[in-house]
């Protein structure tokens, strides 16, 4: 019982002074960022706060774009799924997993889903356009290669008040399961 309670209480410190990382083995940072490899890196936390949510980040400018969506995300092309803005999180919250305590800013379990690198694909006439300028102007493609999510994904800003609601949408590619595709053909067939 006593060790436990010790646990608790270093890891709500940890996380209050954002050391939360170091609770999570150094191994498993180095999965993300292995020598050579400076593909930027993707994670989808499956967080279950308040209401069950998948927190999905994209490596930008050194920092975890984050976004709260709703259903998780989707690999038929035909759903388009509601990803709200969050703020940035520090790249180390890329290996987190753990549960953030009651009273905390996002109590409740969370568990990484899937992870991995990924591809901007943004291009302009032809030209590749940075991430952050696709973050900013509030149209990102992506093709990412995870466990469970691979091709390419468009986020799209839509608009709304507080500018924080996005689309992510699965793009028709060799990656998109066969099923959607059939799906498709028969809707179209029977409109």
């Amino acid at each position: 019982m006593k060790d436990t309670m010790i646990k608790k209480v270093i890891a709500i410190i940890a996380l209050l002074i954002g050391l939360g990382f170091m609770l999570i083995p150094y191994d498993t940072l180095l999965l993300y960022k292995k020598k050579g490899n400076s593909m930027p890196i993707f994670v989808v936390q499956k967080h279950n706060a308040s209401h069950l949510h998948y927190d999905f980040r994209l490596e930008i400018d050194g920092a975890l774009k984050s976004w709260a969506i709703p259903k998780g995300p989707s690999t038929d092309p035909a759903d388009k799924r509601l990803a709200i803005e969050t703020e940035d999180h520090p790249m180390k919250y890329a290996t987190f997993e753990g549960t953030i305590p009651e009273g905390e800013y996002g109590a409740g379990t969370v568990k990484i889903w899937d992870s991995g690198t990924f591809k901007n694909i943004t291009e302009h006439d032809g030209k590749k356009i940075p991430i952050a300028d696709c973050y900013k102007n509030g149209h990102i493609e992506i093709d990412l290669t995870g466990t469970r999510l691979h091709g390419t994904y468009s986020l799209i800003r839509i608009a709304s008040d507080d500018n924080k609601k996005w689309l992510l949408i699965k793009m028709r590619d060799e990656h998109t399961p066969k099923k959607h595709d059939e799906s498709q053909s028969k809707k179209k067939r029977h409109s």
